[in-house]
């Protein structure tokens, strides 16, 4: 398996697949919504995950759990931007998660040095100008619709195949509205517009999606329902939310191995753990097929 990893122009090359460490400024977020609402609790949590090994700490104010409604633009940037500010100060690479423009502007104007759109620049037609002019780097989800209706768009013929294809297409628009190439990442949207056998199937298809789509790809399934699915008692309830990150972590192993970029994730250290014991692994496959012993660390 090819497991080289293509860079983002903009941000580090950190030589493997990087952890970006989720911090919801929310009320309502599936997994942690109301722990870190307050502007000093999200500061702390951030610093909290670098301290614990993350590379990037992801903001957001806006939850995206299935069947939720959107926030107004005033309370979207209440929430952001002094968040955003005080990590960016604190030499923290800050990725702001949002859909809006002119959030997106306001973060990188305190800071942020990526944009992650969970629309990919669909939901508000300012976005993929802002981000052009801006030169940051963006990513591009997978996304049929807004999570209050999203369920009702999981319908598929043959989702890794469509995945791609909506993905590119997605990616041809924002390269014509400017932005490079180079700074754009893919995200396939594990959660969104999706049931759990489409999320699993495109888990197995991590390695070709990257292929196929030729660009850095984002893999954020941390604690989501599909987990929660697959580890379902024989009553066939799913475990809680804040259960799922020896999954997560799973999950991690294969998109480190798959080539991915980066994972998103809620709990830092066990993605943290994984992936350097898939960056072990890998590199001691690479050693025995050179016929040497694999360099210690």
């Amino acid at each position: 398996m090819d497991s080289t990893r293509p860079t983002v122009s903009g941000l580090p090359e950190w030589g493997r697949c990087a952890v970006m460490g989720v911090v919801n400024v929310t009320p309502d977020s599936f997994s942690d919504g109301g722990l870190w609402f307050a502007p000093e609790a999200a500061v702390k949590h951030g610093l909290d995950l670098v301290a614990q090994g993350a590379d990037l700490v992801d903001v957001g104010g806006e939850s995206t759990r299935p069947g939720a409604l959107r926030v107004d633009e005033a309370e979207e940037l209440r929430r952001v931007v002094p968040v955003v500010r005080e990590l960016a100060a604190a030499g923290v690479p800050v990725s702001v998660d949002t859909m809006r423009a002119s959030v997106a502007e306001r973060a990188v104007a305190a800071g942020a040095r990526l944009v992650n759109d969970v629309s990919g620049g669909r939901a508000d037609p300012r976005m993929v100008p802002f981000v052009a002019d801006a030169g940051v780097p963006f990513v591009v989800m997978h996304w049929r619709g807004q999570s209050a209706d999203m369920n009702t768009r999981a319908v598929y013929a043959d989702v890794v195949g469509e995945v791609v294809a909506e993905l590119r297409a997605a990616l041809a628009a924002a390269v014509a509205g400017g932005i490079d190439e180079r700074r754009i990442i893919v995200d396939p949207g594990l959660g969104f517009a999706k049931q759990a056998p489409h999320d699993l199937a495109l888990v197995a298809s991590l390695d070709r999606l990257r292929h196929e789509l030729g660009r850095p790809m984002l893999v954020a399934a941390s604690r989501k329902r599909f987990l929660g699915r697959v580890l379902a008692g024989p009553d066939g309830t799913p475990p809680p939310a804040r259960e799922r990150d020896a999954a997560t972590a799973a999950v991690t192993v294969l998109a480190a191995q798959a080539g991915a970029w980066a994972v998103r994730v809620h709990q830092v250290r066990p993605s943290v753990d994984a992936v350097r014991v898939a960056d072990a692994v890998r590199a001691a496959a690479g050693a025995d097929a050179r016929g040497g012993a694999p360099e210690q660390r």
